[in-house]
Protein backbone atom coordinates (compact mmCIF):
# COMPACT_ATOMS: atom_id res chain seq x y z
CA UNK A 1 0.00 0.00 0.00
CA UNK A 2 1.55 3.03 -0.72
CA UNK A 3 1.61 6.54 1.39
CA UNK A 4 -0.63 9.11 -0.67
CA UNK A 5 1.13 12.39 -0.67
CA UNK A 6 -1.16 15.83 0.71
CA UNK A 7 -1.63 18.19 -2.55
CA UNK A 8 0.55 20.82 -2.53
CA UNK A 9 -0.97 24.32 -1.58
CA UNK A 10 0.99 27.14 -3.47
CA UNK A 11 1.63 30.22 -1.22
CA UNK A 12 -0.32 33.70 -3.06
CA UNK A 13 3.50 35.13 -3.17
CA UNK A 14 4.43 32.82 -6.22
CA UNK A 15 1.28 33.30 -7.95
CA UNK A 16 1.98 35.27 -11.27
CA UNK A 17 1.85 38.86 -10.49
CA UNK A 18 4.11 41.33 -8.86
CA UNK A 19 4.45 41.63 -5.34
CA UNK A 20 2.48 44.88 -3.65
CA UNK A 21 2.52 43.95 -0.15
CA UNK A 22 -0.93 43.85 0.16
CA UNK A 23 -3.05 40.59 1.42
CA UNK A 24 -5.86 39.12 0.01
CA UNK A 25 -9.12 38.24 1.00
CA UNK A 26 -10.90 35.90 -1.43
CA UNK A 27 -14.45 35.45 -2.10
CA UNK A 28 -15.42 33.79 -4.42
CA UNK A 29 -18.98 33.07 -3.35
CA UNK A 30 -19.63 36.92 -4.87
CA UNK A 31 -19.60 35.73 -8.20
CA UNK A 32 -22.66 34.65 -8.73
CA UNK A 33 -23.90 38.03 -7.59
CA UNK A 34 -21.21 39.57 -10.09
CA UNK A 35 -22.41 37.25 -12.71
CA UNK A 36 -26.02 38.82 -12.53
CA UNK A 37 -27.62 35.85 -10.78
CA UNK A 38 -31.65 37.12 -9.97
CA UNK A 39 -30.87 40.20 -10.84
CA UNK A 40 -33.94 41.62 -13.14
CA UNK A 41 -33.36 40.93 -16.98
CA UNK A 42 -33.43 44.09 -18.15
CA UNK A 43 -33.27 47.82 -16.92
CA UNK A 44 -36.76 48.98 -16.91
CA UNK A 45 -39.28 50.23 -14.04
CA UNK A 46 -41.73 46.94 -15.44
CA UNK A 47 -38.73 44.70 -13.46
CA UNK A 48 -36.90 47.12 -10.87
CA UNK A 49 -37.40 45.63 -7.41
CA UNK A 50 -36.72 49.84 -6.00
CA UNK A 51 -39.50 50.67 -8.01
CA UNK A 52 -41.71 47.82 -7.25
CA UNK A 53 -40.91 48.22 -3.59
CA UNK A 54 -41.76 51.80 -3.71
CA UNK A 55 -45.18 51.44 -5.20
CA UNK A 56 -46.24 49.16 -2.77
CA UNK A 57 -48.73 49.89 0.04
CA UNK A 58 -47.02 49.43 3.58
CA UNK A 59 -49.22 47.15 4.82
CA UNK A 60 -47.95 44.77 2.44
CA UNK A 61 -44.85 43.31 4.80
CA UNK A 62 -42.37 45.36 2.25
CA UNK A 63 -39.39 46.13 3.70
CA UNK A 64 -39.74 50.27 3.48
CA UNK A 65 -38.93 51.93 6.98
CA UNK A 66 -39.42 55.22 5.71
CA UNK A 67 -40.49 57.57 3.37
CA UNK A 68 -39.78 61.20 2.50
CA UNK A 69 -41.41 63.25 -0.41
CA UNK A 70 -38.89 62.18 -3.20
CA UNK A 71 -36.70 59.54 -1.55
CA UNK A 72 -37.16 55.95 0.63
CA UNK A 73 -35.68 53.78 3.22
CA UNK A 74 -35.66 50.15 2.99
CA UNK A 75 -33.71 47.01 4.27
CA UNK A 76 -31.44 45.69 2.26
CA UNK A 77 -32.97 42.03 0.94
CA UNK A 78 -28.80 40.93 1.16
CA UNK A 79 -27.81 42.96 3.79
CA UNK A 80 -24.00 42.74 5.11
CA UNK A 81 -24.92 43.40 8.62
CA UNK A 82 -28.35 43.66 10.25
CA UNK A 83 -29.46 47.30 9.75
CA UNK A 84 -28.40 47.30 6.70
CA UNK A 85 -30.11 50.06 4.80
CA UNK A 86 -30.85 51.65 1.30
CA UNK A 87 -31.91 55.38 0.60
CA UNK A 88 -33.30 55.38 -2.99
CA UNK A 89 -35.34 57.90 -5.39
CA UNK A 90 -38.80 57.02 -6.09
CA UNK A 91 -37.70 58.17 -9.65
CA UNK A 92 -36.10 55.31 -11.74
CA UNK A 93 -32.51 57.07 -12.28
CA UNK A 94 -29.19 54.88 -12.42
CA UNK A 95 -26.55 57.89 -11.94
CA UNK A 96 -26.00 60.18 -9.28
CA UNK A 97 -25.52 62.91 -11.54
CA UNK A 98 -29.06 62.07 -13.11
CA UNK A 99 -30.76 63.53 -9.48
CA UNK A 100 -32.27 66.74 -9.30
CA UNK A 101 -30.62 68.95 -6.70
CA UNK A 102 -34.05 68.53 -4.23
CA UNK A 103 -33.90 64.65 -4.72
CA UNK A 104 -29.91 64.09 -3.94
CA UNK A 105 -31.22 66.84 -0.89
CA UNK A 106 -33.12 64.27 0.55
CA UNK A 107 -30.92 61.20 -0.13
CA UNK A 108 -28.79 63.14 2.03
CA UNK A 109 -30.88 63.99 4.86
CA UNK A 110 -32.32 60.54 4.83
CA UNK A 111 -28.91 59.20 5.02
CA UNK A 112 -28.29 61.41 8.18
CA UNK A 113 -31.44 60.44 9.47
CA UNK A 114 -31.10 56.91 8.93
CA UNK A 115 -27.40 57.16 10.92
CA UNK A 116 -29.34 58.69 13.52
CA UNK A 117 -32.03 56.12 14.10
CA UNK A 118 -29.85 53.17 13.47
CA UNK A 119 -27.53 54.34 16.10
CA UNK A 120 -30.11 54.57 18.50
CA UNK A 121 -31.52 51.02 18.13
CA UNK A 122 -28.25 49.04 17.30
CA UNK A 123 -25.73 51.03 19.09
CA UNK A 124 -23.35 50.54 16.04
CA UNK A 125 -19.09 51.70 16.56
CA UNK A 126 -19.36 53.29 12.81
CA UNK A 127 -20.93 52.98 9.72
CA UNK A 128 -20.09 52.12 5.45
CA UNK A 129 -21.78 54.61 3.58
CA UNK A 130 -21.60 54.17 -0.21
CA UNK A 131 -22.97 53.85 -3.88
CA UNK A 132 -22.03 51.49 -6.61
CA UNK A 133 -22.48 53.44 -9.85
CA UNK A 134 -22.71 51.01 -12.70
CA UNK A 135 -22.21 47.12 -13.31
CA UNK A 136 -18.64 46.96 -12.99
CA UNK A 137 -18.43 49.06 -9.83
CA UNK A 138 -20.89 46.48 -7.98
CA UNK A 139 -24.31 47.62 -8.17
CA UNK A 140 -26.70 45.04 -7.82
CA UNK A 141 -29.69 46.80 -9.28
CA UNK A 142 -27.16 49.25 -11.19
CA UNK A 143 -30.32 50.77 -13.25
CA UNK A 144 -31.66 52.31 -10.18
CA UNK A 145 -29.29 54.15 -7.64
CA UNK A 146 -29.34 53.48 -4.20
CA UNK A 147 -27.41 54.46 -1.08
CA UNK A 148 -25.78 52.12 1.00
CA UNK A 149 -25.93 52.85 5.03
CA UNK A 150 -23.96 49.90 6.61
CA UNK A 151 -23.95 49.24 10.26
CA UNK A 152 -20.73 48.62 11.52
CA UNK A 153 -19.45 46.55 15.02
CA UNK A 154 -16.21 45.96 16.06
CA UNK A 155 -15.73 42.35 15.42
CA UNK A 156 -18.34 42.16 13.51
CA UNK A 157 -16.09 40.28 9.90
CA UNK A 158 -15.66 36.83 10.00
CA UNK A 159 -14.82 33.70 7.45
CA UNK A 160 -18.25 32.43 7.94
CA UNK A 161 -19.08 33.72 3.98
CA UNK A 162 -15.72 32.44 2.88
CA UNK A 163 -15.40 29.33 4.54
CA UNK A 164 -18.94 27.93 4.78
CA UNK A 165 -20.92 30.06 2.72
CA UNK A 166 -22.84 31.43 5.30
CA UNK A 167 -23.77 35.00 7.02
CA UNK A 168 -24.85 35.11 10.53
CA UNK A 169 -27.72 37.73 10.67
CA UNK A 170 -28.77 38.07 14.68
CA UNK A 171 -32.41 39.63 13.65
CA UNK A 172 -34.31 38.37 11.30
CA UNK A 173 -34.87 41.53 8.64
CA UNK A 174 -38.80 41.87 9.70
CA UNK A 175 -37.88 42.72 13.02
CA UNK A 176 -35.10 44.81 12.17
CA UNK A 177 -37.82 46.63 9.70
CA UNK A 178 -40.33 47.29 12.05
CA UNK A 179 -37.53 48.17 14.88
CA UNK A 180 -36.09 50.86 12.78
CA UNK A 181 -39.38 51.63 11.73
CA UNK A 182 -40.99 52.86 15.00
CA UNK A 183 -38.03 54.42 16.44
CA UNK A 184 -37.82 56.90 12.68
CA UNK A 185 -41.04 58.12 13.77
CA UNK A 186 -39.89 58.66 17.54
CA UNK A 187 -36.96 60.05 16.60
CA UNK A 188 -37.94 63.84 15.75
CA UNK A 189 -34.24 65.37 16.48
CA UNK A 190 -30.96 64.68 14.75
CA UNK A 191 -28.14 66.91 14.04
Amino acid sequence: MTKERAPQVDRAAVFAGDADGLERLWTPHRMAYIDGEAKPADRSERQCPFCAAANADDDEGHLVVARGKLAYVICNLFPYNSGHLLICPYRHVADYTDLTVPERDEVAELTQRAMVVVRSVMGPDGFNLGMNQGDVAGAGIAAHLHQHVVPRWSGDANFFPIIAQTKAMPQLLADTRRRLAEAWHIEKEYK
